[in-house]
């Protein structure tokens, strides 16, 4: 590492407490973070890893109007969700806080209230819009209409997520408001506002030209920014959820969320201990901020000028930021319900903690968007996790109970051929290069390097072939045993930060409990005549039919989605109540029914509408077989004139509902109704 800290600071992007946690915030923010945390550990640093619940967003504010419910028990629910996930999967917070916390509260006041004593805020009277229905100023997330960019008609009064557009409330073209959905007026209020541009030129001298090394994503989004010229950013809002503003004259107004959920951090570290200023206000302390990369801005720019105008803290070293995960082809979406959510996945797929914690970093999006497929999580699994690495460790435990009651054999010296000797060099080799990428943020390629330790014990093995020359060559076979073990021994370390329950499970049966980076590569870390444990399987092969099971809930999804956004047609033009009293819609039973020759939509019914038995021919063909509609009940308008088609006079029509897709659903009886039942 370029500079001798004494200890970390690592922080993971606050979750908003308005919905549980996807596999796209595991892979962009926080198994990284846990995966540099573990090694931080393993190094003996002196580390604190913090996160907790962003829980005064306008998100909840909605979500809570929409439940009927209040803020306070949205985010109780979720905070409970979300933390219980991140357990779950193993994410090693030192402490996992809540912005509604009375400690964030204090906090936070105290931090608005020096920089307000230090002059450090612009105070000023603005136009921003207000529902006179709902009797409220709208803050940005209240307010949606048509991005003036691209056109996307559901963006947000702060950003365009289709587009990814920041955006200013008035900048909407129709704006609407989310609460009433009423055309809101522009209306003039008072707030505080932070002079960005007043820190340009320290900013820019601090990322443009002392973190070069920052990631290009980090980097040039904060250039884009610097670019464009900074402006005063609003503190405060007009809402009765969040933190109070702590200064005469502000009643009704709490600080923005931008503005106290990155303070979460430090009184989450206040929380945990008492000691907590060396992790903030020391030089010899290194701060990491893991983000997505929508959070790019508020942590390069916003906060650190907070902290730069509060005095006393000390600012981010590195800002690694992941881009996104999209799912199957397509983006994640918590409103569209198109999301692998880490509660539900468990039950699916019990005990596989670390099989998502390895395809979510293999696939990480460090430098791109990546797309996380169903089909790449079983192939990973199956011709990665079971067939290296499981493969190896089970072999090498087998064996070693096969031949020696699992008890490790004394090496011989003569015995140990140049093939041996190079096996720890190059696993010394390996470890250098896992330390090298989990310290420049490159975790994909630390497992892949994690990785090949197990594969040089797949190929130490397969070409050594203990299992041929066991009862020829003894001697040289406990060579092979020992080498393999230890081996597997430094797996167990070196698989410790990335996958935490399988290395666990590795020392388990290798009957030890010390974790030790340094030991990786070492060819005596499980002494002769030690006891190992019985082997079991790290990992089992996913079957093709639990791979469609998750496709198939996604095409459900995907049904769904297309349903509620369909728009219906335009009412057609009115027609009188004596009109509508000529028609006369009965209730039929389907007895018969078959395909009509040379077409592909047309079926001929057979229907019992109680005044007689009459036959009917429907456009249905496409979408039902004659065997499946023999028996229904259906609705049938009885005395539209008869039409000859393809040869067969039909009698009538049934009627049918259109689905957004074209297909057709029966409108039917909910109850078991008499054939000639009439239809009001």
């Amino acid at each position: 590492m370029s500079k001798n800290f004494k200890r970390y600071t690592v922080t993971a992007a606050l979750p908003y407490a308005n919905g549980p946690v996807h596999i796209g915030h595991l892979a962009g923010v926080y198994i990284p973070a846990d995966i540099y945390v573990r090694y931080l550990r393993l190094q003996k640093k002196d580390v604190i890893y913090v996160c907790g619940s962003d829980e005064h967003g306008v998100p909840i504010t909605l979500k809570a109007q929409k439940e009927g419910v209040t803020p306070q028990e949205i985010v109780d629910r979720y905070n409970k969700i979300i933390k219980d996930s991140f357990k779950d999967f193993g994410i090693s917070f030192d402490i996992y806080s809540r912005t509604s916390s009375k400690t964030h509260a204090e906090t936070s006041s105290e931090f608005f209230r020096k920089l307000y004593d230090k002059n450090e805020f612009i105070e000023k009277t603005s136009e921003q819009f207000y529902d006179a229905d709902a009797k409220q100023f709208l803050a940005d997330r209240y307010i949606t209409g048509t991005c003036p960019h691209c056109g996307n008609d559901k963006a947000y009064g702060d950003q365009c997520e289709a587009c990814g557009t920041s955006l200013n409330a008035t900048d909407l073209i129709n704006p609407k408001s989310a609460v009433t959905g009423n055309t809101p007026s522009l209306k003039e209020t008072n707030h505080w506002f932070l002079p960005l541009d007043k820190y340009q030129p320290f900013l820019q001298k601090w990322i443009l030209e002392d973190h070069k090394e920052w990631k290009p994503n980090v980097y040039g989004q904060c250039k884009s920014w610097l670019d464009l010229g900074l402006q005063p950013r609003a503190v405060s809002r007009d809402l009765d959820w969040g933190v109070p503003v702590p200064v005469k004259g502000a009643e009704g107004k709490v600080l923005y969320v931008w503005f106290d959920a990155p303070i979460g951090y430090i009184s989450a570290t206040k929380e945990l201990t008492t000691d907590w200023e060396k992790y903030w206000k020391s030089d010899d302390t290194k701060l990491v901020h893991f983000i997505g990369k929508d959070n790019i801005v508020f942590h390069c720019i916003v906060f650190p000028a907070m902290l730069k105008a509060e005095g006393s803290y000390i600012l981010p070293d590195n800002v690694p930021a992941n881009e996104f995960l999209n799912l199957e082809g397509d983006k994640i979406s918590t409103s569209r319900n198109w999301a692998v959510w880490l509660h539900e996945y468990l039950l699916d797929f019990p005990e596989k903690q670390d099989v998502l914690r390895y395809v979510l970093t293999a696939n990480a999006p460090e430098t791109k968007d990546n797309d996380f497929t169903w089909k790449d999580f079983q192939d990973r699994n199956n011709n990665e996790l079971v067939a290296i690495l499981g493969n190896f460790v089970n072999r090498v435990v087998v064996l070693t109970n096969k031949y020696y009651n699992g008890i490790i054999p004394e090496p011989e010296p003569q015995e140990f051929l140049a093939i041996d000797k190079s096996i720890n060099d190059d696993i010394v080799q390996i470890k250098e290069k896992i330390e090298k990428n989990i310290e420049t943020y490159h975790f994909r390629e630390a497992l892949k390097e994690a990785m090949n330790i197990a594969r040089i014990g797949n190929k130490y093995l397969t070409e050594c072939e203990p299992w041929k020359i066991i009862n020829t060559n003894p001697d040289r076979v406990k060579n092979i045993m020992y080498l393999s073990l230890q081996i597997t021994a430094s797996l167990s370390q070196a698989f410790e930060p990335f996958l935490p329950f399988t290395s666990k499970r590795i020392r388990e049966m290798l009957n030890i409990t010390d974790v030790n980076w340094n030991n990786i590569g070492k060819c005596n870390i499980l002494k002769p005549l030690h006891k190992i444990n019985s082997p079991s399987l790290l990992f089992s092969k996913i079957e093709d039919v639990e791979i469609e099971a998750q496709i198939n809930k996604l095409m459900e999804t995907k049904k769904t989605n297309s349903l509620s956004q369909t728009k219906a047609k335009p009412q057609k033009e009115n027609i009188s109540f004596d009109d509508f009293s000529k028609i006369d819609i009965r209730v039929g039973t389907i007895l018969e029914a078959e395909n009509v020759p040379k077409t592909k939509k047309l079926m001929k019914l057979t229907i019992d509408i109680g005044i007689d038995k009459r036959t009917v021919v429907s456009g249905i063909a496409e979408y039902f077989k004659p065997e499946d509609v023999v028996g229904k009940q259906v609705s049938v308008l009885v005395n539209l004139a008869p039409r000859n088609l393809k040869g067969i006079e039909s009698q009538g029509m049934i009627l049918m509902a259109e689905n957004a897709d074209g297909s057709l659903s029966f409108v039917q009886p909910t109850i078991k109704v008499f054939n000639g039942g009439e239809i009001k």
